[in-house]
Formats: structure tokens, C-alpha cells, sequence
């Protein structure tokens, strides 16, 4: 039977860990020249009921894929070392781009009308292939323990990071323009910039992981 210091230190690892890798990985502000291009023709309340479906919709595919994850891979007979590598280059590859790349492009015309929620703002927006590959490559790690409580908590506190960091989407996006005004053209690109270079160093760490359980047959 686990202690409960070790049972707290994991709880504390998985929730922080998952928090701050979503966190980084979502990017909110990078959310909002977007968010705010799509909703420009939408009255506030309508633009606050698009936000707080778009987290709602992203919470549900993170937790679906935190869940759904392993038996997927299980499925299709793919080695957790080898979805580690592969979440670690998309999640590495994405960071890159929007390290060395100057601006997300421009969204097209868009009806005023049209429900921007799941697409494209929940996904890929805000649960893209870098969330997605991050939360599944949780779930290996989780899957790993072997222990009913040590894999239930490590559960409950990852549901709970990715709640927390939907969260603060939302809030990002509930005052989108306030921040954008506050931060200015040049303040979100620099942001977005540091945002790309920790995203690279989380992939390369993954891939690291990987190669790790991939050399060791799990």
C-alpha cells in the first residue's frame, strides 16, 4: 500500500506537469488574434457563449484521449515508446513553427453566424495534435504504475490539470480583446516565441522518454 507522501508527491507531479505542458502547448494568447478574427461579427454575449463551449468541447476530447489513449494503442499493437517519440516530434515540431514562424495566418471570411466552437477553435485551436499526443503520452506513463491507487490518483490529478488549463483558455478568451490591447502586436509575438522554444525542449524530453521505454521492449 502506496504512503500518502508518495501518494501526494505523485498527484502533485502529475497535475503540474500536465497543467504546465497544456498550458504551454495551448498557448492561450496565441488564441486570441483568432479567436477575435472569427468573432468579430458576433455581439459579446454570443462571443462569450462560443468561448465557454470551445473549452467545454476541449476538456471532453483531452479527457476522452487521456482515457481512450492506451486502448487505443493496445488496438493497433503501438508500444508506448514508440507514441512518446512520435507525440515528442509533432509536440517538438510544433514549437518550432511557432518559434521561427512570425504569425498564425489570417482566418478566412467568416459568417457571423457560423458556430466557431469545435472547429476551429476547440479543435485543433486548443486541443490540437501537440494537447492530444501530450495527454495520451500521459496516459502511458500513468499506465505504467501498475498500482489501483497510484493509477487512480495519477488519473484524477491529470483530469484535473487539463480542467485548470481549459480554464485559463477560457479566461483568456472571455477578455481576448483586453489583452490583446494590452499586449500589443509585438508583446503576443514575443510570447508566442518563448511559448515555441519550451514547447521544443517538452518534445525533445518526450522523445528522450521514448527512446528510454522503447530500448528497455515496454
Amino acid at each position: 500500500m502506496p504512503s500518502d507522501s508518495s501518494i501526494l508527491h505523485l498527484i502533485s507531479s502529475y497535475f503540474l506537469g500536465g497543467m504546465v505542458s497544456l498550458l504551454i502547448i495551448t498557448n492561450p494568447l496565441s488564441k486570441i488574434p483568432m479567436f477575435l478574427a472569427l468573432s468579430s461579427a458576433m455581439s459579446e454575449a454570443t462571443r462569450r457563449q462560443q468561448a465557454r463551449k470551445a473549452c467545454v468541447y476541449a476538456f471532453a476530447i483531452l479527457t476522452i484521449s487521456l482515457f481512450g489513449g492506451v486502448l487505443i494503442l493496445r488496438g493497433f499493437g503501438i508500444s508506448y515508446g514508440a507514441l512518446r517519440i512520435a507525440g515528442g516530434l509533432t509536440v517538438a515540431l510544433l514549437g518550432y513553427r511557432m518559434l521561427f514562424q512570425t504569425a498564425e495566418a489570417k482566418p478566412a471570411n467568416t459568417h457571423p453566424t457560423r458556430n466557431i466552437a469545435f472547429f476551429p477553435i476547440a479543435m485543433p485551436g486548443i486541443s490540437g495534435p501537440g494537447a492530444i499526443a501530450v495527454v495520451i503520452g500521459i496516459s502511458t506513463e500513468i499506465a505504467e504504475l501498475k498500482v489501483g491507487v497510484r493509477e487512480a490518483a495519477a488519473y484524477a490529478a491529470t483530469v484535473t490539470s487539463i480542467f485548470c488549463a481549459c480554464f485559463v483558455v477560457w479566461l483568456t478568451l472571455r477578455f481576448a480583446q483586453h489583452a490583446s490591447r494590452w499586449m500589443g502586436d509585438d508583446g503576443m509575438d514575443v510570447m508566442t516565441r518563448m511559448m515555441g522554444f519550451i514547447m521544443i525542449c517538452i518534445g525533445v524530453q518526450f522523445v528522450g522518454s521514448g527512446v528510454r521505454t522503447f530500448m528497455s521492449g515496454t
